[in-house]
């Protein structure tokens, strides 16, 4: 530990709220957000699909607050060698989720005293190993039902710097942090510029409203256009071949995205069975809740000619030969079509999924093979530039990752630090 370093027990130095618990006559469809256990995610709190409390509860229930760079830590769920839901999941409490409430089996950590400890300091150091490490080795209960008791966890002792230099820190890593959030917006922004030319050109028929438009099975269309079904557009789940053993890319459905197209999380597995892949191609969840969740991606994180495999769970859409492979996607993300494939679900109460037939029945309109090489030309710009700043992104993580752990525990000190 550096020499003007002290050592604190965490309970000297913030102070906890614990989640509240709730009737389910207490919620609604709108309202307040609830953070629960399963929205906090890699540090960050997610509330696409949280639930809502009811606005008259919001006075009697506002110590349960988040507020901004709040720390949030869940103190039940999986082993922490699971894949989500685990203990010891952290979440930082940004912009998008203040103002929530925080549910049951989580807890929020404030600092206590700002002239002691920085709060967004305290957000990287619990996103640390030292506390992963901590809770594994406090936590008691089965695999599927784990807990750490909040006076175990507030037992952590942790080597503090200086305010100044814990300025330091939480700055260098925010400003990293900041340029993965501006990369994210901005390749929200040019997938919404992809979505918004889709709808122009192919639900409003924009371009082609100076032409002569005829009556169809789905309205009004544009003169030549013809009223085909998906299997006309796609090739659902090509046949393709991977050794079995081999040591292969593999997707999980957990990394499918909810509202965007990029995969960044792969990993090497080997190869037993499953959907197989290439660029190019879309993943739609075909089960539910997945499906009804959003998750759908676009295949361009592999090497050339590379195959790879993913859950069973879903559908690997392929543009057939003079369609669009970013159409394809587009669709993909069609509300109407995703409502279509909702309604043809089967199955029992919580495990139905998408038949490949009715899903191949949908109905649209097919323009001729220029107009998809004309839209292919003007979104496919947008599609590289989202790559670009994934890429861009996970050299930022894994410069932010390897200065985590050595800033926090002062292995590696700033120059202006360094020698006091």
């Amino acid at each position: 530990m550096p020499q003007n370093w002290k050592t604190y027990e965490l309970r000297d130095l913030v102070n906890y709220v614990n989640g509240g618990s709730w009737a389910a006559s207490c919620y609604d469809n709108t309202g307040i957000p609830v953070v629960r256990v399963s929205d906090v995610n890699n540090g960050t709190v997610d509330l696409t699909n949280c639930k809502y409390l009811k606005l008259e509860f919001e006075e009697k229930y506002k110590k349960h607050s988040l507020n901004y760079k709040d720390v949030i830590v869940c103190t039940v769920g999986s082993h922490p060698d699971q894949q989500s839901s685990v203990v010891g999941g952290i979440g930082i409490v940004d912009s998008n989720s203040t103002g929530a409430f925080l549910n049951q089996n989580a807890v929020l950590l404030r600092s206590e005293n700002s002239d002691v400890l920085n709060q967004i300091w305290l957000g990287y150091f619990c996103k640390s190993s030292i506390v992963k490490n901590h809770i594994e080795s406090e936590a008691r209960g089965s695999a599927n039902q784990v807990r750490i008791a909040i006076s175990n966890l507030l037992n952590l002792n942790l080597n503090l710097p200086p305010l100044p230099e814990q300025t330091a820190i939480a700055s260098i890593l925010s400003t990293i942090d900041a340029k993965i959030e501006n990369n994210l917006a901005i390749n929200k922004t040019l997938e919404e510029m992809a979505m918004a030319l889709y709808k122009e050109w192919f639900v409003d028929f924009g371009p082609f409203q100076d032409g002569k438009f005829v009556d169809s099975e789905l309205g009004m269309i544009p003169e030549g256009w013809e009223v085909k079904r998906l299997e006309y557009f796609i090739d659902l789940n090509p046949r393709l071949s991977i050794p079995k053993g081999k040591l292969t890319t593999y997707a999980e459905m957990k990394i499918l995205p909810t509202n965007s197209m990029s995969i960044s999380e792969v990993v090497k597995k080997e190869f037993k069975g499953g959907s197989k892949f290439q660029n190019g191609d879309t993943l739609f969840a075909r089960i539910t809740p997945c499906l009804e969740n959003g998750k759908t991606a676009y295949v361009d994180f592999l090497d050339d000619n590379e195959i790879a495999f993913g859950s069973t769970e879903f559908l690997v859409m392929r543009a057939k030969n003079n369609v669009s492979k970013f159409w394809v996607y587009c669709i993909s993300r069609d509300p109407n079509f995703r409502n279509f494939s909702i309604s043809t679900m089967v199955g029992s109460s919580g495990r139905q999924r998408v038949q490949n037939q009715p899903f191949l029945s949908y109905e649209i309109a097919m323009p001729s093979v220029d107009i998809f090489s004309d839209f292919e030309e003007k979104v496919e710009p947008f599609f590289k530039q989202i790559r670009q700043g994934i890429l861009a992104n996970q050299s930022l993580t894994t410069l932010r990752d390897t200065l985590l752990p050595k800033l926090i525990s002062g292995e590696v000190r700033l120059n202006e630090f360094a020698n006091r």
